[in-house]
């Protein structure tokens, strides 16, 4: 942004964001313009040009906001002892079941992810990053979990993240290709019965 990275956005780059997000995680970081955001916002590109003076910065903008809102979350109920690790999870997915409440939403790093050759370079390292933090949350909770004798799973935490981490991603996906409602649910309610030894 061209003023001071440290200040809180204003309302109009606030706005942008926001829109510049449901863009992509509908129509994808290619497929939006600036012009877009300026049609749909009523304001001038000059305004947007003004807090995002390219459209990569605009891109990283809308990813760091993204991940700290979500890291911000998952760390909230982490410190919370009292819960037990499928509440956990079940926190974690919430996130995925109000995407999957739309017609064409999906995880807006997700959805980067399938263009990932073409985007910046910072931009994809942001993905990158985004992907990895999730796994690494995951692989905690599923160790608590092990640890509590509350999930029951041979895999190690880190590998079983992995499966947690791309089913979610994939059920999103296929939703949208399909329009098929239950692929999430019916994903996340074989994961929740394996690993609670349900699956046995």
């Amino acid at each position: 942004m061209s003023d001071n990275s440290t200040q809180e956005p204003s309302k109009t780059a606030e706005e942008i964001l926001g829109l510049a997000q449901a863009l992509i995680q509908s129509r994808g970081y290619s497929a939006f313009s600036y012009q877009d955001v300026a049609n749909a916002l009523g304001i001038r590109k000059a305004s947007i040009h003004y807090h995002f003076p390219s459209k990569a910065e605009l891109g990283i903008a809308v990813v760091d906001r993204y991940a700290k809102r979500f890291r911000a979350s998952l760390e909230s109920i982490a410190a919370d002892e009292k819960h037990s690790s499928m509440t956990m999870l079940d926190h974690y997915m919430k996130p995925y079941f109000e995407f999957a409440k739309t017609s064409d939403k999906v995880c807006l790093c997700g959805a980067l992810a399938g263009e990932i050759l073409a985007l910046p370079d910072e931009l994809r390292k942001r993905v990158e990053r985004f992907f990895e933090e999730h796994q690494a949350w995951l692989a905690e909770i599923l160790a608590r979990g092990l640890v509590r004798r509350e999930f029951v799973f041979s895999a190690k935490p880190a590998k079983m993240a992995r499966l947690v981490f791309g089913a979610l991603q994939g059920a999103l996906l296929v939703k949208r290709t399909t329009g098929d409602a239950s692929q999430l649910k019916d994903v996340t309610l074989v994961l929740k019965s394996q690993l609670s030894g349900g699956g046995k």
